[in-house]
């Protein structure tokens, strides 16, 4: 059973309280359907007639599974702004030459057209960080990665606050307002 983990997220320029709200409610179904997945998974266990069944299932618990924690990564970015992220930002310092760079390849990463995440995740086989692109939840994650940045871009995240036309602020405002810390346990922790 996967449980449904809490945020505290403060006051944030940009997005509203109710936003954040309506956000985690949606974070809590991913939660709920990733187990409800599994449930019912577990009383097909061995009956040959669902076969086709099991297989929807299957399909579909990848992308409640990653819905869960693609959110869980970025709710905690947003549990406070905090710039403490020494490893994380040698490594970016390292690959992108300083932290401003980096700032402006996210940036264009995450207007990419369509719905999905701007991720920033490390491959521990090669000891570097990959930018990369999510379509929906599932289609684009890069098998033995970690997330280190999740930044969700499908529109409930932002339009409500920024309107469709706001989405290059939203992102700025992300970045601006990201628990570094929070980022830099991502990168240790996967090292």
């Amino acid at each position: 059973m996967y449980t449904e983990q809490q945020f505290q997220i403060p006051t944030l320029n940009g997005l509203t309280e109710k936003t954040i709200e309506e956000h985690k409610k949606l974070y809590a179904g991913y939660v709920k359907h990733a187990n409800l997945i599994n449930e019912k998974l577990a009383s097909y266990k061995g009956d040959e007639t669902k076969t086709y069944e099991t297989g929807e299932l299957y399909r579909r618990f990848s992308f409640e599974y990653n819905g869960m924690r693609n959110h869980e990564c970025y709710f905690a970015l947003l549990t406070g702004t905090s710039i403490d992220a020494p490893t994380l930002i040698q490594a970016i310092n390292t690959q992108w030459g300083d932290v401003e760079t980096f700032k402006n390849a996210f940036t264009a990463l995450a207007l990419t057209r369509g719905i999905g995440w701007a991720m920033l995740s490390f491959d521990k086989s090669t000891s570097t960080l990959i930018m990369h692109w999510i379509d929906e939840q599932h289609l684009g994650q890069l098998q033995g990665t970690t997330p280190i940045i999740a930044l969700d871009m499908w529109e409930h995240s932002f339009v409500a606050d920024y309107q469709p036309s706001g989405k290059k602020q939203y992102v700025i405002d992300f970045l601006a307002q990201m628990n570094w810390s929070a980022a830099e346990s991502n990168y240790v922790n996967a090292q």
